[in-house]
């Protein structure tokens, strides 16, 4: 029995346009007719492909500033009609049926990340997008759902090889589509829940289906005697990474270094740059000068940084090119495009030979966190959520340079191992404490890392000081401000001690613990 679907006709409205033309190309070639929204179909028109407005198909414009657009009979009509016991409806009311429906949704996770504002990040709150995948998924039986770029190519294969899609192909991404729903509510509910002030219930599935592949060999795993490959499930972050220079295979340890860079990039302001080692930073810094932002980033800990993966989250040009060639041997350099001289630059540069990649990426959408552990897997939310509250709860508050280094602290620490401790000054690490089973420890390691520039500096904590002795050990370093989660019973003792000292203290309301 032939389960396969014909494509006649798509629907495609995006918010991520990565790959969009490759697949609007290959549609149009087949004859299949496009339907878009604003932006996508002016991406499809701008590159000479023939499309029809969603308003054209409703005959009504989109209103409320493009917030009502595709909420219409004759679009989700088309979607959720049932062929062929539903063509009478169709036909008396002029809805044609769509075959295939690409959708994906507004960035509200990179909003929430980035630390947006609420007004700007209720925007960001798709409605739209979520009932098409949502109608789509739901008749998958008819209809084709691709909820984002990474489904893009195993739809082409089959279809173009085919010229249909079968059965268990629609209901693969019909899966996809309801998970991506589920994360997406997930990420506003924890996000809109901790600027509401209130907690945000859970969510996770009752059950885990992972889709991933196809498997690409690494060189080994953290030992050459280990194997090890990696099964993208997305184009964003580490699925989407392309090396345009260094003739060594990245290792297992190598993607874990790219994650971290990918990581820290998203969470600083732009221009920034972060140096990691081991998957973590040594160093990290932001300034309107990428180069002078990569020189911050590097002196945070120049001894760790040889042998590093430095991280850039604008595209690099031949300035900060020049820098990068000045620096000691790098395993690589990840960013979001290397302009041609650039590349030609770093490429010319001797010392650093065949291993030194250039890698162009991006971070990847927030999405659950999985981790294996003996006899099953572990799932959480990504931690990317803003700080619930900003309390100075000292006597002194800090200075406005003050405030600006525990801000910058606070965006590094959580993407330190626990215990977490970040110095800065300014914009830019001095030192970092991560990884002990003492608090203090850690804060004693990332003052000795950080020598003098400890003086004046600002500090930051992964999760609350239990004991007054952490602060102590900063202030003697010369720590003159502190940002802590606090929810310790011993709160009132650790900001009397603070206030003794004439230290600043903040408190986040917020745990950013990293095991």
């Amino acid at each position: 029995m032939n389960d396969g679907l014909a494509i006649r006709r798509a629907l495609l409205s995006v918010a991520d346009k990565h790959e969009l033309l490759p697949l609007a190309r290959a549609l149009s070639a087949k004859g299949v007719a496009l339907v878009s929204t604003g932006g996508t179909a002016a991406a499809l028109r701008a590159d000479g492909l023939e499309v029809q407005d969603v308003s054209a198909v409703t005959e009504h414009p989109e209103i409320l500033g493009g917030r009502v657009k595709t909420l219409h009979p004759r679009i989700h009509g088309g979607i959720l009609a049932r062929l062929p016991e539903d063509q009478g409806t169709l036909d008396e009311l002029g809805i044609e049926p769509f075959d295939l429906v690409v959708v994906n949704l507004y960035r509200f996770e990179d909003a929430a990340a980035k630390g947006a504002p609420l007004d700007e990040l209720i925007e960001e709150v798709d409605i739209g997008g979520p009932c098409l995948l949502r109608a789509a998924a739901k008749n998958h039986t008819r209809v084709v759902v691709l909820p984002g770029p990474e489904h893009y190519p195993a739809f082409l294969g089959e279809w173009l090889e085919t010229g249909s899609v079968s059965l268990a192909s629609r209901r693969r991404f019909a899966l996809a589509a309801f998970a991506r729903t589920q994360a997406y509510d997930q990420a506003i509910v924890a996000t809109l829940g901790a600027a509401f002030g209130e907690a945000a219930p859970a969510a996770l599935p009752e059950r885990l289906a992972l889709s991933a592949g196809p498997a690409t060999r690494l060189r080994y795993g953290e030992n050459p005697h280990q194997a090890a490959a990696f099964y993208p499930s997305s184009t964003d972050g580490l699925g989407g990474l392309r090396v345009l220079e260094g003739s060594n295979a990245l290792s297992y340890t190598n993607l874990l270094d790219v994650d971290a860079a990918l990581g820290l990039c998203a969470a600083l302001k732009s221009p920034g740059v972060c140096v990691i080692k081991h998957a973590g930073p040594c160093g990290a810094a932001c300034d309107p000068d990428p180069a002078r932002a990569l020189e911050a980033a590097w002196a945070g800990d120049p001894v760790s940084a040889f042998g590093s993966f430095v991280g850039v989250n604008v595209p690099v040009d031949l300035a900060l090119a020049e820098a990068l060639v000045e620096r000691p041997f790098v395993e690589g350099v990840v960013a979001p495009g290397f302009s041609p001289e650039a590349e030609a630059r770093i490429r010319a540069r001797k010392g650093w030979g065949k291993t030194a990649r250039l890698i162009e990426a991006r971070p990847a959408p927030s999405a659950p966190v999985v981790r294996s552990v003996a006899g099953g897997v572990l799932v959480q939310d990504e931690d990317r959520i803003a700080p619930t509250s900003w309390e100075v709860v000292s006597e002194r508050a800090p200075t406005p340079d003050e405030d600006a280094a525990l801000r910058f602290a606070w965006a590094c620490v959580r993407h330190v191992r626990s215990n977490a401790i970040v110095l800065a000054k300014g914009r830019a690490i001095v030192g970092v404490g991560g990884g002990q089973p003492s608090r203090v420890d850690a804060v004693q390691l990332a003052a000795k890392k950080a020598g003098e520039r400890a003086q004046g500096a600002a500090l930051a904590s992964d999760a609350f000081f239990p004991f007054p002795d952490g602060v102590e050990v900063a202030h003697a370093a010369g720590v003159t401000a502190v940002v802590q989660p606090g929810g310790s019973k011993k709160d009132a003792k650790v900001i009397a001690r603070a206030n003794e000292l004439g230290v600043a203290m903040v408190f986040t309301g917020t745990r950013v613990f990293r095991h």
